[in-house]
Formats: C-alpha cells, structure tokens, sequence
C-alpha cells in the first residue's frame, strides 16, 4: 500500500495524491472488469487541500483553506481560538455572542493586536437577542467602531434593521462600477424561508426607515437595494447549540434551490451568493462531502470546543471527549425559552437537558413555583442549588436593567416568574460549562452535535485522541488532508479504477 499513498510538500502548501504504480500494485487498482488499470488513466491532476472550495471566497476573506472555525457563543471561541484559526490558514470567528460589551470589545483587540491589520480572514458573532432590546444595536455598533468586517449572525428568524445596517454601511461603488463591501455577513440558517431575506436586497421599507433615522446615507441604501444583504450563507444542518437538526444533503438542497430562485428573481448570477455547510463536519468524510455536494467553505463548531484554545474548561472537555454520536439530547434554549426553541447538548454526564426539559414542561403547563406541589417545588429548589425566592431575586434584579418591561409582567405572573428563572440556570449551566464548577457537573450545558462522537471515534487511538493534543490547527490540518485523500480515491473511482475501500479513510497525524 505504501507506493500508492505518495505525499509532496511543496512549501507554504501540501500536495496530496493517490498515483497508480502498476509494478508494486497491480492487482489492487483495477478497472471495473478487474483489469489493471492503464497507468495512463491514472495520471489525473493532483488534489490540493487548498482547492477545496470556492476559490472566491478566498478572494473575498484572504486566507488559505476554505475552512471556518466557527463562533461558539459565551466565548467558547476565544480570542486565541480565533488566532491560531487565522495563523493556520483559516477563516475564525470569535465566539462573542452572549458576553458583555466591554468584553466583546477586550477580546476584538486581543486578536487585532495577535494578527496586525493585513491578516483580515476573522470576524465576530452578533446573535438574535429578542430578549435584551437594543442589545442587537449596541454589538453593531461596537463592530463598527471597533473595525470588525466579517460578522457571522446567528439564531435570526427574520431580518433586522440593525443587520441591514451594518451590511449596508459597508457598501461602495468602484471605479470600475461594481459594488463592494466592506463588512460582511456570514449568515447561518437552517431553513431556506430564513434564508431568503439574506439572499434578497434589503427591504425598501426598512431602508427607507434607516435614511430616515439617518443611519445610513441615501447612495448607500441605493447600493443596499442591488446586492444580497449577506453574500455567505452558512447552512447549519445537526449541530450543536440552536439547530433543527436537519440532514446536511437536504438542507443544502434546499438552500441552493432557493438561491437559483432568489437570483433569477433580482437579476443577479447564482455565484454571487456563497453557501457553505456546517454541522456535522468532524471527519475527512464529511469535509469531501461537503465540498462534493458545492460547498463553498465548511464550518466547524462542536469539534473545536474541545480543543486546547476553546473557552470551555477542561472538565468540560474531556467529558465531550468521551462523548459518541448518540450522546446529544436537546434541551430548551435560555434565550427563547417561552417561545419553545431548543439547542442540542451533551447529554453524557450531565442531566442538563433532562433538567431544562422538566423545567420547560412546568412552565408549558401554567403553572407558578408558588401552585406546583411541594414534591415539585423542592426539586425546582435542588435544581436551582438554592431557594426559588433567592433565585428569583437575582433574576429580578437583572432583567430589571436588561428588559424592565419583562420584570414588570413577571412580578405579578408567575408564569413568567418560573420562566425567567428557569432561563436563569439554563444560562448558568453554560457558565458552570466555562469555569469546570466541580459541584455543577451534572448541569453543565455543553453545546453539541453528534459530529463530536464521529470525531471521537475517528480520533481513537491516534496522535490527537488526547484532549491536550487537539489544537484548532491540528484539528483543521488533519481534516483537509484526509479530505483532499478521499476526495482524490473518490476522483480515480470516477475514473473507472477500483479503488479500496482503505483509500477512502484517513489516520490522524501531528502537523509540524
């Protein structure tokens, strides 16, 4: 087998091929009727990592993979994650949803200080906040004034004024009469009626609203009304966190349908819009596949929570290490919990989403902590690791500043009482996640797709099956190249050679 695996590294990039040599292997790559193949069948152009994907994306976000290290909100994608991501050739975005605004801002300096202003290839995460009015306004406009052009938005169920106007804001003509942007969004979706709105021009309405409100200026809603509001589409299939838990195939059907559709309807060729694939993407496999099916660019997130920049502890970690593909459940979302939205966790563990589910059903029965029996009360109590009264206080005191309009119906619902404070632990099972609370282990909530079993199994028994040893650089390397591999039997089986089947696999090396 070792004469049919030929590997050449051509500094800064490696080229990966499978070559034919009838003289060492002749019975093993042969053509349909079990002929040796010709040799000169087998002389196909080589397969690069680097020509995975959408060449123009790489144009547009100057890095070297069409790979995405994607956001995980609360900062599980660090600064450094982000980094490391950009350093090893790819695209990273910092995982900013769901912190404080000073923070957001600490950790764009961080990785603006680490990359200087030439390595551009990052950008940061705005997410759907609907229960924290102007929180959506207050992160754009920090992205604006901190010079963030690349924002991965997630979780939106509809377009929003704020989103329409960082896009629109970047907006300018050339000199050769195209249009250009200088901020751009990566939109994730997972169902092609969310996609739409990003595919399409902004709406005239809320253009209209934005000159009006002179946030933006009258050449730039012109600009806005011509172009897509997002260029990328990032389609989220089974992952971790906010997910429908679609079939990867399906979903990127279905959105490439919409795209042909949306650009015959404006006018506009379908390459102007870049859909990508995330969810699932844990091994070589799925990375050809992906690519296979017209991926633009795959993005990772499960897998990388478990590597040495995540933000996650590393109690938190090595218990996604130990996690196979059937260890996920689905628990209710902290930040649409009313509305009945789940994410997708570790259920190996932890009894976080069958803590969340219970919750849920309390509130979707009517009930208040002050009706529900005395047997229910006190394992709300045991939950919540103190008194509902005390819990209550804490979430009172802070929706007050966040949505006083909330506070206010909840003080006298209790509906609504039980409902905050559910979000309340729900948000702090992600938070007990982060800093390896040794007596929360069994509510950590740990965003996660079955990707990571996948990876796990994949791993096992390789150079990066220690937690210490998978670094996003790593992580990355070692899936493109076992992609290029796969992708590379998959051409010769194309070309009517019988390709093995141990040619379409991969083992996890240590990059230097």
């Amino acid at each position: 087998m070792q004469g049919l695996l030929k590997r050449a590294v051509e500094s800064p990039r490696a080229a990966v091929w499978l070559a034919y040599d009838a003289a060492q292997a002749p019975s093993i790559l042969t053509v349909g009727g079990g002929r040796p193949a010709d040799p000169q069948a087998c002389r196909l152009p080589a397969i690069y990592p680097e020509w995975l994907g959408d060449r123009a994306l790489l144009a547009e976000h100057p890095a070297r993979f069409c790979y995405v290290v994607g956001e995980m909100a609360r900062g599980i994608a660090t600064p450094r994650m982000v980094i490391e991501a950009v350093r090893a050739g790819c695209l990273g975005f910092y995982g900013s949803a769901g912190l404080p605004l000073a923070e957001i801002k600490a950790g764009v300096k961080e990785i603006q200080a680490a990359l200087g202003p030439d390595q551009v290839a990052w950008g940061a995460n705005l997410i759907h906040s609907p229960q924290e009015p102007g929180q959506e306004a207050a992160i754009v406009d920090l992205f604006l004034a901190q010079g963030v052009r690349r924002v991965s938005a997630s979780a939106f169920m509809r377009l929003t004024a704020d989103v329409v106007r960082y896009t629109a804001l970047g907006l300018e003509r050339g000199s050769d009469g195209t249009i250009r942007r200088r901020n751009h969004l990566f939109a994730k979706v997972s169902r092609a009626e969310v996609a739409v709105p990003f595919m399409s021009p902004a709406p005239e309405k809320m253009l209209r609203e934005l000159v009006a409100a002179g946030k933006i200026s009258e050449l730039q809603a012109d600009l806005a009304a011509k172009v897509p509001v997002a260029a990328e589409i990032t389609a989220e299939s089974d992952s971790g966190g906010h997910t429908d838990n679609r079939p990867a195939s399906v979903l990127f059907s279905s959105l490439s349908a919409a795209r042909a559709r949306v650009c015959a309807l404006h006018g506009y060729d379908e390459s102007t819009i870049r859909i990508g694939l995330a969810g699932g993407i844990a091994t070589p496999s799925a990375v050809a596949a992906a690519f296979q099916m017209g991926a633009a660019y795959v993005l990772t997130g499960s897998i990388n929570q478990s590597a040495v920049e995540s933000g996650l502890s590393e109690a938190g970690r090595k218990l996604l290490a130990k996690a196979g593909p059937a260890d996920v459940a689905m628990a209710p979302a902290a930040d649409m919990f009313e509305q009945g939205v789940d994410v997708q966790v570790l259920k190996r563990g932890t009894l976080f989403a069958m803590r969340g589910r219970k919750l849920h059903g309390f509130y979707r029965s009517g009930a208040s902590y002050e009706t529900l029996p005395a047997p229910d009360r006190k394992w709300i109590d045991d939950v919540l690791g103190e008194p509902f009264e005390v819990a209550w206080r804490e979430t009172q005191s802070y929706i007050r500043r966040v949505n006083p309009a909330e506070a206010k119906k909840a003080e006298s619902d209790g509906n609504k009482r039980l409902a905050l404070v559910a979000r309340r632990y729900l948000f702090q099972g992600a938070q007990w996640a982060r800093e390896g609370d040794p007596l929360r282990t069994a509510d950590y909530q740990i965003w996660c797709g079955p990707a990571m079993g996948a990876f796990n199994e994949w791993v096992a028994g390789t150079a990066l099956e220690p937690v210490e040893a998978r670094t996003v650089r790593q992580i990355a390397l070692n899936l493109l190249e076992g992609a290029a591999r796969v992708s590379r039997a998959g051409q010769l089986r194309s070309a009517g050679i019988a390709v093995p089947p141990q040619l379409f696999s991969y083992t996890p090396r240590l990059f230097e």
